[in-house]
């Protein structure tokens, strides 16, 4: 497995992977985010990328609706994933990550074959272009998060990946190390972010390693599962910030290293 960092498309995010002894980024290029910059920027970042010897892992598109009220792909969502694939192509990436929402007006048959729809076409798109395609257990804006789902909608699509993180899977009240041992072999990505909940409610996304994840087990599975792919630290609170940050990432570099074999 290899240890890196979701960043920032920007020099300074390889810079510090370098300087933390990392071997990839993650770039998130989300509902609100300037994806038009980001893919004319794809020629820099592979100049990046090569120059300080840090790969691109995953790239990312979270938030945005990819069906209609009627149940129909949205076209002008479905071009920019596919953008999106071709970006990752070009950076030598091998792994895309997206979710689909969920329709409240369609059943929940609907919805599942309107995702397996969408997902089918970037699956496709994604094989000529050498990118597979997972989606994430997020349930920002998306369904597709849990077992009924994944049974469904991976049990149909056998190429169709999972992006997983412990602490989304921690919020919603699932056993996270039973979805690993169920579902860990469809793991094409794994996000390494720390969770607290505290009398029932969510507290704080600390640090990996100074939290309540029992990430020597995680790691474990992993292993039995074998997973050889990428671990991504996610800094992703506000507690968390500016030197303190920092200071909180170095700790979670250091702990996760000394959990790799």
């Amino acid at each position: 497995m290899k240890l890196g960092l979701i960043g920032s498309p920007v020099e300074e995010s390889f810079i510090n992977a370098k300087d933390k002894g990392l071997s990839f980024l993650e770039f998130c290029i989300n509902i609100n985010d300037d994806i038009d910059g980001f893919l004319e920027n794809t020629s820099l970042i592979s100049n990046w990328s090569k120059t300080y010897d840090i790969g691109i892992q995953s790239i990312g598109r979270w938030g945005t609706d990819k069906i209609d009220a009627n149940g129909q792909v949205i076209e002008e969502e479905l071009q920019r994933s596919l953008q999106l694939i071709d970006a990752a192509s070009l950076l030598g990436c091998d792994n895309f990550v997206c979710g689909c929402n969920y329709v409240k007006e369609l059943s929940y048959y609907e919805n599942c074959r309107a995702a397996i729809k969408f997902l089918t076409e970037l699956i496709k798109y994604g094989n000529e272009k050498g990118v597979k395609i997972s989606t994430y257990n997020c349930r920002w804006n998306n369904f597709i998060c849990d077992d009924m789902a994944w049974t469904i909608i991976h049990g149909f699509l056998t190429d169709l990946g999972i992006k997983y993180d412990p602490s989304h899977s921690r919020y919603a009240g699932c056993d996270y190390l039973k979805e690993m041992r169920d579902w860990g072999s469809r793991f094409y990505h794994v996000h390494i972010k720390g969770s607290i909940i505290v009398n029932g409610e969510r507290f704080d996304d600390p640090p990996a390693g100074l939290d309540q994840t029992d990430w020597q087990s995680f790691m474990a599975i992993l292993y039995a599962k074998r997973y050889n792919a990428g671990l991504s630290i996610e800094p992703h609170s506000h507690n968390w910030e500016g030197e303190l940050g920092e200071k909180g990432l170095d700790f979670t570099v250091n702990f996760m290293k000394k959990l790799l074999i």
